[in-house]
């Protein structure tokens, strides 16, 4: 039998929905609550590499994925030049095995809104609008206290409840996230009939321009820049300053740029990285996704990540009959260096564009690739 009969999963992003789709379907007892007040992600797309797609194959979204999503397998380089000019395509490598696609781009509502669908049809119980406000540990069981002072005991709590994490803190484990010194402009719009894949763009007023067709019809398209006080303007005012700093992009941005008139689709983020250097857990409790490591999305690892911790979590939960020290020290092992090479690797990326250096992309984005196709 499982090692737990009873779990609350903490946040309903990738981590926590994907960790709670597994542990339902091998009979656990699972309680999903989010602060938000529904699936309405935050952000325009979401980029996802092939070892995220083996691990939503395995949650059973493949096929409404791909359908609602946009798959390719080659990554274009171009110059900062006025024809956009095409500088190399290179093939990816099929990280999550040679039946899958190397990438896929998505709307991220809709990539949250299939997570959550698939976990109440196998018989989570989910509840948005809804977060814990104490938890305290008596050696086989959590029990957590609710907004309202309603109470419930669970054999494990699971928080995968982003940068911020509650739950992190709340079991007292030091690591927030520190600045990077980048932001990014992204904005959401009408996909190009030429944008088949994602074109990356480096040099001009922005280190990184790039986009990512993410449905038939649709893209997200990208600026990153060196970090500043962009908070503050208004959204006519960041709308203004994403289209002029685009101005220095042309081929398919030219099509771009024409569609971006719409303040409410354009939105600004800085760049956050930590990772926590040491056990994730204590005693019953579990962080996992962004509440224990992100990086930069200079890699597109992310969601994969993510993805990766809920799926090596259920593995071991629902393999053994009891949560021990070595299930704990068998998660430790399969997923701290793993998640640290790849921090690591997207912050290298932001230190070579934020100090000018041609340092060796095509070898590190080679290097983790084929450290991600071996599943976790």
């Amino acid at each position: 039998m499982p090692a737990v009969r009873n779990v609350l999963v903490v946040g309903g992003g990738a981590a926590g929905a994907a960790a709670a789709i597994l542990l339902a379907e091998g009979g656990v007892a699972v309680d999903l609550i989010d602060l938000k007040p529904d699936v309405a992600a935050l952000g325009s797309g979401i980029t996802l590499q092939g070892n995220a797609l083996r691990v939503l194959r395995r949650l059973g979204v493949w096929d409404r994925i791909r359908t609602e999503g946009y798959p390719f397998d080659t990554l274009g380089l171009r110059a900062p030049d006025p024809a956009g000019t095409l500088i190399a395509e290179l093939t990816d490598i099929r990280t999550g095995g040679p039946d899958l696609p190397a990438t896929l781009g998505m709307y991220r509502p809709t990539f949250a809104g299939i997570l959550i669908k698939r976990a109440a049809e196998v018989g989570v119980a989910v509840r948005f609008g809804t977060q814990p406000s104490a938890l305290a540990q008596d050696g086989d069981a959590v029990t957590v206290t609710f907004e309202h002072g309603r109470t419930r005991r669970y054999d494990l709590v699971i928080g995968a409840d982003g940068l911020r994490s509650w739950t992190r803190r709340a079991i007292g484990i030091d690591g927030e996230p520190q600045p990077v010194g980048m932001g990014i402009w992204r904005t959401f719009t009408r996909r190009p009939a030429s944008i088949t894949r994602t074109d990356l763009f480096y040099g001009g007023p922005a280190y990184l321009a790039g986009y990512c067709p993410t449905g038939p019809d649709s893209i997200y398209a990208y600026l990153v820049e060196q970090a500043q006080d962009r908070f503050s303007l208004t959204p006519d005012e960041a709308l203004t300053t994403m289209r002029e700093l685009s101005r220095a992009y042309h081929g398919p941005w030219d099509e771009i740029r024409e569609q971006l008139t719409d303040p409410s689709r354009v939105n600004y983020t800085a760049f956050e990285s930590h990772v926590l250097d040491g056990p994730w857990h204590r005693d019953r409790v579990v962080v996992i996704g962004d509440a224990a490591h992100s990086c930069p999305p200079t890699l597109a690892q992310g969601a994969a990540q993510a993805l990766e911790d809920a799926s090596v979590l259920a593995e071991l939960l629902l393999r053994d009959n009891a949560v021990t020290d070595d299930l704990w020290t068998e998660f430790t092992a399969r997923r701290l260096p793993r998640a640290t090479e790849v921090v690591e690797a997207s912050l290298q990326l932001c230190r070579w564009l934020l100090a000018h250096e041609r340092g060796d992309v095509p070898g590190l984005m080679a290097r983790i690739s084929h450290l991600v196709a071996e599943p976790a």
